[in-house]
């Protein structure tokens, strides 16, 4: 990371906005996961439909694309998006005890979207956690990631299943 510079701070070391104003407005993808894990029996009742709160899947999913749409009011230093579309895939493994949720982000814009890809990760797995805590509350969400993202100055970049 030597010679990189934090765009996020400005001469004095403080928070701020970056300005995008003169970047070219291009098209953005970003993929993002999140791994919620349980006992078998709770993500059965997932697999099921029959968790005491209703459909789980179905609700997580909506709780992903409300949250991606409102990222900048999770990160304050992100830019509002106007998002072309959030799509949520939700595999439920009722003998492996986890709920998956990939998150696909895209925007034609002068920034990039992987924020609101990580951030409908993120609460999708919050809404899988709410919905089922009566049935157990050891549920762990493991890990919130980036999984790809392409468009930009940086191009396209995918995670490393090795690392």
């Amino acid at each position: 990371m030597s010679g990189e510079l934090l765009t996020h701070l400005d001469a004095d070391g403080r928070a701020r906005m970056v300005d995008v104003g003169a970047k070219p407005a291009t098209s953005r993808v970003a993929v993002a996961r999140a791994i919620v894990r349980m006992r078998p029996e709770t993500a059965a009742a997932v697999a099921a439909g029959d968790a005491p709160k209703g459909d789980v899947v179905s609700t997580a999913r909506l709780a992903a694309i409300q949250a991606a749409k409102r990222t900048d009011e999770w990160i304050p230093l992100a830019h509002t998006l106007p998002l072309d579309s959030v799509d949520v895939e939700v595999e439920v493994d009722p003998l492996g005890g986890t709920v998956i949720l990939t998150a696909t982000a895209r925007v034609t814009a002068r920034t990039g979207v992987e924020m609101e890809a990580m951030v409908a990760a993120a609460a999708g797995a919050l809404c899988v956690y709410d919905m089922v805590k009566g049935i157990e509350r050891g549920v762990a969400i493991e890990r919130v990631e980036l999984l790809e993202k392409s468009g930009g100055r940086s191009g396209t970049w995918r995670h490393d299943e090795q690392d």
